[in-house]
């Protein structure tokens, strides 16, 4: 059943409609975004603001392993990591999720098992998406039945870019159905979609399909999340509740690799859409390779010394 904000209704009755409501929200102004974006990466953060952002910003982390070659034991290490990111200090914030393939998630289950660290699973046949209606659904069933916390599924960039949006719509909304308990976040892979008015109407059609959270990228292509199209998903989560009492997770993902880097994206969660998102349970960031970088800057706040790269684990 669709589980479109009653608010909304209307806009989702039909494909018309929904082209309609979605060709008529707001056209971006694209100078503006980016300069907004560009204006608020430069604020500056120190001492103790700072070691609370980093401690957030590592607990916001869904440390990802989407690889051909993964192994149960690269996924343990990963999951051990996860818990543990610093084991010289046990004070370090634990990982919000590791994100695994459909048949890796019953290992990282039973590996993160008692930890709170949830387990995320990319599905709908990522990261391309292009497969049959009944294989995505399929994909999403095995990923819930091993015990997947979170779905990460991928749009249909093809259906949509060709302007069919009601069969994104309801695909959408089929995979949330599949998702039973499990947190469904829609990844519109933002590099593919050509415009920020893409990037916008992406956004309101995950939402009012039913998404938990809307994510920018796969990691798989080569523009992936960026201030300003996140700025913009921002914008859309925050309007949305404001419209509807409803609120909406957003990962940026692919791309974040410093410290420096996911202040910024902290910072434009602030200043966007407020303190409400300064959670976990609202905002991730796709990114295995930002947290080395995250501890290493933590050693250095808490011993006044940089460890560099040899004193954390590689991915």
């Amino acid at each position: 059943m669709p589980t479109t904000a009653p608010a909304f209704a209307d806009a989702t009755a039909s494909d018309s409609a929904l082209r309609r409501f979605l060709h008529g929200l707001p056209g971006v102004d694209t100078v503006g975004l980016e300069a907004r974006a560009a204006s608020l990466g430069t604020r500056s953060i120190k001492t103790t603001a700072k070691a609370y952002a980093i401690d957030l910003a590592i607990s916001m982390i869904d440390l990802t392993t989407l690889e051909g070659a993964d192994t149960p034991g690269k996924v343990r290490a990963l999951a051990a990591k996860a818990v543990n990111p610093d084991p010289t200090d046990r004070t370090t914030p634990r990982t919000a999720a590791v994100c695994v393939y459909p048949d890796m998630a019953a290992t990282a289950v039973a590996a993160l098992a008692g930890s709170g660290v949830k387990v995320a699973s990319v599905a709908t046949a990522f990261p391309a998406g292009r497969a049959a209606l009944d294989v995505k659904l399929a994909d999403v069933r095995d990923a819930v039945a091993a015990g997947a916390d979170e779905i990460d599924m991928v749009i249909d960039r093809g259906a949509f870019l060709s302007g069919r949006y009601l069969k994104v719509y309801e695909e959408i909304v089929a995979v949330k159905a599949e998702c039973g308990p499990a947190r469904l976040k829609v990844i519109f892979e933002t590099g593919e979609l050509s415009t920020y008015d893409n990037i916008r109407r992406a956004s309101w059609l995950g939402m009012l399909a039913g998404a938990d959270f809307i994510k920018t990228s796969t990691g798989k292509v080569g523009t992936n999340a960026t201030p300003a199209n996140t700025l913009l998903m921002l914008e859309a989560v925050r309007d949305f509740r404001q419209q509807t009492g409803v609120q909406i997770g957003v990962k940026p993902a692919g791309g974040i690799r410093t410290t420096k880097d996911a202040v910024k994206f902290l910072v434009l969660v602030n200043e966007t859409a407020g303190e409400d998102w300064l959670d976990n349970h609202w905002f991730r960031f796709g990114a295995s390779s930002l947290l080395n970088d995250l501890l290493m800057q933590r050693q250095k706040l808490s011993t006044g010394r940089y460890s560099g790269p040899d004193y954390v684990t590689v991915d």
